[in-house]
């Protein structure tokens, strides 16, 4: 029984391996890769959602004439879960992404389109700085008063939290001088309260 765990094979002392014919496969051969849908995608044949994480048994080539800076870019071949139409999407170096490329679209992320949306308000700044000198002052100056308001609000939580430090040690002391800090108090006060007028009158 234990022969089946052996991981080197016998080979006969007459074994020559230039006689093993050598198989010629298609040079983009697909092969057979297990797995999860990279995005939320909607079939465009019967509507279905396919949701990101759903696992596939899919095909996978390699793009011919396409990659990004020698980067490879990969087809991915799934099946709708519902009717089994063939959807197709393709890896996307650019963005460090997925792209859906036929079968499904894409679902709707706003994530995405903040990040879209900052990328252009950054550049219509840098734009209007380049052409505008005086609007250059303006933000340089915003930024300065903003750092400055940041330095002031973290000097008050540093003081904040010093403050609280020097109360928390003198709070947990020496048990017997607070014990003796508590009885002078109320002692004080129990002869405050003697002192009072209307402890004089009665």
């Amino acid at each position: 029984m234990s022969e089946r765990k052996v991981l080197n094979k016998y080979y006969p002392p007459d074994f020559d391996p230039s006689k093993i014919p050598r198989r010629r496969g298609p040079k983009n051969r697909q092969q057979v890769v297990r797995l999860m849908a990279p995005f939320s995608m909607r079939c465009n044949t019967c509507g279905e959602y396919v949701y990101k994480g759903k696992k596939f048994n899919a095909r996978k080539e390699t793009v011919d004439g396409e990659d990004y800076y020698g980067i490879k870019i990969f087809r991915f071949y799934i099946k709708c879960p519902l009717c089994s139409a063939e959807i197709t999407f393709k890896t996307d170096p650019k963005n460090t992404d997925y792209a859906a490329e036929h079968g499904a679209s894409r679902n709707f992320e706003p994530w995405r389109e903040v990040a879209v949306d900052e990328e252009e308000d950054r550049l219509a700044k840098l734009e209007e700085e380049e052409n505008n000198p005086m609007k250059t002052l303006e933000n340089r100056t915003m930024d300065s008063k903003r750092e400055m308001d940041i330095m002031d609000a973290l000097q008050d939580v540093r003081a904040r939290n010093a403050r609280h430090e020097r109360l928390v040690k003198g709070v947990s002391g020496d048990p017997d001088t607070l014990l003796a800090r508590l009885e002078m108090r109320r002692r004080t006060s129990a002869s405050c309260s003697r002192c009072s007028p209307r402890a004089r009158a009665a």
